[in-house]
């Protein structure tokens, strides 16, 4: 789900100050349009992209990164007087997990557009903040980010058009109109690059994962937390889902996924047409306290798919170091089953938040 897959979650509710009147809301039959979609939305006040991914090194070491761009607008009806006035914040988050490894590295920036300090920006084809970017370069995307302890240059290459969650043109969170994202993802993407971490410089392959989503409103205040995770099985199809937590303890209805068969068609999912089930096996943050379920049974029972998700690396949790914005975890799984009678294997990524307190509190 960001909403999802932020987090994107922090940023969500950090501005409550702001007058929601200044921006527009994610209402049904919005026409999407490619590129243009892919880049920025001043008109909402929130947005994100986000891009994960399991990759391999020549020599069989394994990766899980994060890479999310958030914008957060602050006030779009002042006119600015300079470019350091603040229309926007926009904060990212960076993570490399080295799952053979069990180490995980995070980070995150927050800046103002200032004088080209960081922005979305569809002439230049362009995401960044600071020395982290995304640039597009054709149909393919060239992804860095440079950190004191490691460094991420990747191509990304889409295997499949984009996708468009949920129902004629918003993915709905909750009751209400424009309780709502417009939610856009390029659910394979064929990847290679480097990573250099602790000296060394790994050349890996694999396959990445891209979500955009963008809106104004989104969770009511009985929405808790989420778990969304996305899915890449090994016979070139994928899925995203996601639960919306209620503070009673029950799964909210507006719960939902997406299948993306072979071909880049799609097939909606309701939440009577999944289950996303916790098995037990948890892990308890040391900095945070929230205790995370860890292995999710995923059965979807008009497709004839059940698999189960595992990882290596427990401690993949991404903690602000100022407290001031709710921690997540955000990791890399693998994924085991069956799709018919024939066992099948994928790679994705699993998104918990809400476990540390309520997003509601933030409000």
């Amino acid at each position: 789900m960001k909403s999802r897959r932020t987090c994107a979650a922090a940023l969500l509710f950090l501005f409550t100050a702001t007058a929601f009147a200044q921006y527009r809301a994610a209402l049904p039959g919005y026409r999407y349009d490619f590129p243009r979609d892919h880049f920025n939305h001043p008109d909402f006040q929130t947005e994100w992209w986000y891009y994960t991914g399991n990759l391999t090194s020549t020599e069989g070491h394994r990766f899980g990164f994060e890479l999310t761009f958030f914008r957060q607008a602050v006030d779009r009806d002042s006119k600015p007087t300079n470019a350091w006035d603040v229309r926007d914040l926009y904060v990212v988050h960076l993570a490399l997990s080295d799952l053979d490894s069990r180490k995980f590295l995070h980070a995150e920036r927050t800046n103002r557009a200032g004088p080209g300090i960081a922005g979305v920006s569809e002439l230049d084809r362009r995401i960044w903040n600071g020395n982290w970017q995304v640039t597009w370069r054709g149909d393919d995307q060239v992804l860095q980010a440079i950190d004191e302890r490691f460094s991420l240059q990747l191509i990304l290459q889409s295997a499949k058009p984009p996708v468009i969650h949920g129902e004629n043109g918003v993915s709905q969170k909750a009751v209400g109109a424009g309780r709502a994202s417009h939610y856009i993802s390029l659910t394979r993407l064929k990847t290679t690059g480097e990573i250099q971490l602790g000296g060394r410089k790994f050349q890996v392959t694999g396959t990445a994962w891209m979500d955009h989503e963008f809106f104004t409103h989104q969770l009511d205040t009985d929405q808790v937390g989420w778990d969304w995770l996305s899915v890449q099985l090994q016979d070139n199809t994928e899925l995203m889902l996601f639960h919306i937590r209620r503070n009673d303890g029950s799964i909210d209805g507006h719960s939902a996924g997406t299948f993306v068969d072979a071909s880049g068609n799609t097939t909606h999912l309701r939440k009577d047409e999944f289950t996303l089930e916790p098995l037990g096996v948890s892990w308890t943050s040391p900095e945070t306290h929230a205790v995370y379920p860890l292995r999710w049974r995923v059965s979807i029972p008009k497709l004839g798919i059940t698999v189960e998700s595992s990882t290596l690396l427990p401690a993949q949790e991404l903690a602000s170091p100022t407290g001031l914005l709710p921690a997540y975890w955000e990791g890399a799984i693998v994924f085991d089953g069956l799709k018919g009678e024939a066992p099948i294997r994928g790679v994705g990524y699993l998104e918990m938040t809400g476990y540390d307190h309520p997003m509601r509190q933030l409000r």
